[in-house]
This record gives C-alpha cells, structure tokens and sequence, in this order.
C-alpha cells in the first residue's frame, strides 16, 4: 500500500476487525434503542457515526501495536493491547461528540459499543489467530542460491511473523551449499517447470556473486509466467521494512523504486500538516511547557531551556530547542552519546524524558520549517562529520528534513554506539527512499505505541 508492504494475514485480519467494529456500533444502538424502547430506525440514517466509531477505534488499534508481530503470536498479548486501543478509541469519540454533537453515537451506546466490539475482536483471534500464520497467508518463494544470503532468507523466514515461506532452494554455483537440501541447478531440467510445480508465487534472486551469473534465460521465462522475479536487496527492503546496508550498492539505489519526484505533491501536504499541527499543539501545550520549564528551573542550576546544534536537511545547521534534563555541566568533556541510567539526567529530566514532555518545544523548530514531525531524527554535527566517514549512505538520510519521530524510532530501541547508528541508519534510508503521506500517518499512529510502552528516546 503506497509503497509499504503489509503482510496478506495483516490486511485480512484488518479488514475483519473493521467490519466487526461496524456491526458493534450498530448492535450498540439497537441494544440501547431496544433499552429505552424506541424505534432505532434504519441504518442509513446513522452510518456516518457508525463508521466514525470504526475508524477511531481501529486507528487507536494501529496506533498501540495490535497488528504486531507479537500480537499475532500472543492472545494475552493482543488482549491487552485491544483494551488499551478501545479505551482510546472511546476517548476520542468522547472528543469528537464534545466538538462536534450528533456525528458520533450517542455516549451511552459507547459503553455497549466498546464491551461488544471488545468480545467480538478477541473472538476472531481466537478462532483464526492460529491459522493467520500458517502457509496460507504466506507468499511462497522459490531462492535461487545456496550461499549466504540464501541462508539469511532462510532465518528471515523462520520467524513467526514472516510474510513468506521458502518451498526450495536451488544452487547456481559450483561452491559449497551454506543450504544443504538446496537442488543444484544442473539437477533440474526445467526449471519454469519446476517453479510451477512447487505452487510459486515469487522467485528470490540470492546470488553471492552475480557477474557473468545471472540466469537470464531461466528468469526471463520465470517472469513471463506471472511469477515476481525480486532481486535479494529489494526483497529484503520490502520484508524488513530497512534498506541492507550489508549488500547495498549505488546502482541499486540509483535503479530501484523510490527517491520519486512524484513527492512534491506529498511535500506540500507534509508541510502544511507541520504548520497546522505545530500551530495547534503549541497552544494546547503551552501550559505544560510553561510549568515543567518552572520546575526544572527549581530542580537545578541552569535555564529552563536547551538549544543544541544539529545537522538537517541537505546537512544545513540549525538550532534545536528542548526543556533541558541534564545538567548544565553534562558535556563539560565533549559531546558524548547518551547512556542507560545517564547519571547526567536531573530528577525532573528522568520525568520529562520518560513522558516525552521534553520534546515539545521542538513543534516550535517544526512551526519554522527547519524539522518536521515525521522524519529521521537530527543528530549532532560532532557525530555526524565521524558517522559519515564509518557509514556507507550516511549523508543520504540528510536529503529528507528531520523529524520529532521517524521510522527508525518505532522500530528500532535506543542506541549509542554506531553498531545502533548502523542499525537505525538503514531504517532512515528506508523512510527518505518510500517516503509517502500514508508512511507519515503509519508512523505518527504507532508512535503513541513508544511513548505509552517507554520505548525508544532516553
């Protein structure tokens, strides 16, 4: 969807969870109708908060991680995530019944509505929680290679939350097999016919060494069939949800979908959405700025305020500003990546830290047009100029501005080693290169997943 690959058994469940979502606001209205003894009339008349209800409530279910991996494997785990996004979702509805009276159910179906659609949810993960990760839903792939990569596919499709499953490896070189049931080439006399007869639907391309190797001719016939010929890096992309730093080159990036120049059009909107919500968000937080900023100035020495250099778009400097949480002594060494339990963090810093009050100022960076809120996240000039040096494609994340949260935030915990920069750096060469609206929402959505579960920022 817009350039971001979502899991088949995702989207199915998904889409029963909106219909059941659906029939639970309307069996709410006529169980209160049926209470109070009135006519509840015809769905027609009522179908806009009906679906306001849907979508709120599944917007919340997004945003708190109940399409996870760990949803999908764990019942307890996905309970407890559904009550969560449906105490949210009601919590919205509140909202938008306060605004905007009449264009969402009434505030007592909502009790009915969210107990219903609650039962209803955890249902459907009971009877088909366990058939979603079976092969059924997966794509089955054909690896044409027996090395290394071969192997990293295999292990990536071991796991539970794998979209795939490998029916067959086949060995294109004379070296050693990493895969010892791989069939070697010269073994199968034809090889259209025998992707046909496993019942495959994409063939991976996992060649170690692809000069003068390609199958040409067997992949050409392949692709004419109707079966998806992927390349290992661009299928890796799309599964991982990261860009391989490990078996990246520039002709791939050079080559491969993404970068569009299509995005203006989305640009636009990023940017008008930054101004709208920064404008918003800094008058409804005012007061929480104002009174944690009196108290870190009573808690220690120093101004309430921090402002620190960072590199950002097209590796332009500018000025971040954040409520401060560390002494004002804390970089008296140097510039130095943060740490677990940093001994740096003042009383009050630890509370705004681990509630993320301490970014909100930045909105005004946002308001200025030098961040956004989607985005890879700024990081300092001291580290960038090294980073750059150590990490292939490092300035490439600098061709998107930085942002609040980002990709590599919701996936990727914490780090400060630049293993950790490595790492997050293939999540952010993900974002900048399939960049859309949709990837925006996405983010912003299960970022309230990090802040409620204390995941990521120190």
């Amino acid at each position: 969807m817009f350039k971001h690959y979502i899991p088949n058994a995702v989207m199915l469940l998904a889409l029963f969870d909106f219909a059941l979502l659906i029939v639970s606001g309307e069996l709410g209205w006529d169980l209160r109708a049926w209470q109070i003894g009135i006519d509840p009339g015809d769905f027609g008349q009522r179908w806009a908060p009906v679906l306001t209800f849907a979508v709120l409530v599944q917007l919340a279910m997004i945003s708190v991680g109940v399409y996870g991996p760990d949803s999908l494997r764990s019942m307890r785990y996905a309970t407890a995530r559904l009550l969560v996004a449906i105490s949210l979702g009601i919590i919205a509805l509140s909202v938008v019944y306060f605004v905007l009276p009449g264009h969402t159910l009434w505030r007592s179906n909502l009790l009915y509505a969210m107990f219903l659609s609650m039962v209803l949810l955890v249902l459907v993960r009971v009877l088909f929680g366990g058939l979603l990760g079976t092969s059924a839903f997966r794509r089955r792939v054909l690896v044409l290679g027996a090395g290394h990569r071969a192997d990293r596919l295999r292990k990536l499709g071991e796991r539970p939350e794998a979209g795939f499953v490998i029916v067959g490896y086949v060995g294109m070189s004379a070296q050693p097999p990493e895969i010892e049931e791989a069939i070697h080439r010269d073994a199968i006399s034809n090889l259209t016919r025998h992707v046909e007869n496993l019942g495959v639907s994409e063939v991976v391309l996992a060649l170690e060494e692809r000069r003068n190797a390609l199958p040409l001719k067997d992949l050409l016939r392949i692709k004419t069939t109707g079966v998806f010929v992927t390349e290992f890096s661009t299928f890796l992309e799309r599964e991982t949800g990261r860009v391989d730093l490990d078996t990246v080159n520039p002709s791939w990036l050079i080559f491969s979908d993404g970068f569009s120049s299509g995005r203006m059009v989305s640009s636009a909107i990023k940017r008008l959405f930054d101004i709208v919500a920064s404008m918003t968000l800094l008058v409804v937080t005012a007061p929480i700025i104002a009174i944690f900023a009196v108290l870190v100035k009573l808690d220690s020495r120093g101004p309430a305020f921090f402002r620190q250099t960072r590199v950002g778009h097209y590796g332009e400097t500018f000025s971040l500003i954040k409520l401060r949480s560390m002494r004002v002594d804390a970089e008296a060494n140097g510039a130095q990546w943060a740490a677990k339990q940093d001994p740096r963090v003042t009383r009050i810093g630890r509370l705004i830290r681990k509630l993320r009050i301490d970014e909100l100022p930045q909105t005004w960076t946002v308001l200025k047009g030098e961040m956004s809120f989607v985005g890879p996240r700024p990081e300092r000039p001291e580290f960038v100029s090294d980073l750059e040096e150590q990490l292939p494609f490092y300035a490439e994340r600098h061709m998107v501005k930085p942002g609040i949260t980002g990709w590599a935030q919701i996936n990727y915990p914490y780090g400060a080693s630049i293993e950790d920069a490595r790492h997050k750096l293939e999540f952010d060469l993900y974002y900048a290169k399939n960049y859309t609206p949709f990837l925006d929402l996405l983010i912003l959505l299960q970022t309230l997943r990090v802040v409620l579960w204390n995941e990521g920022a120190r």
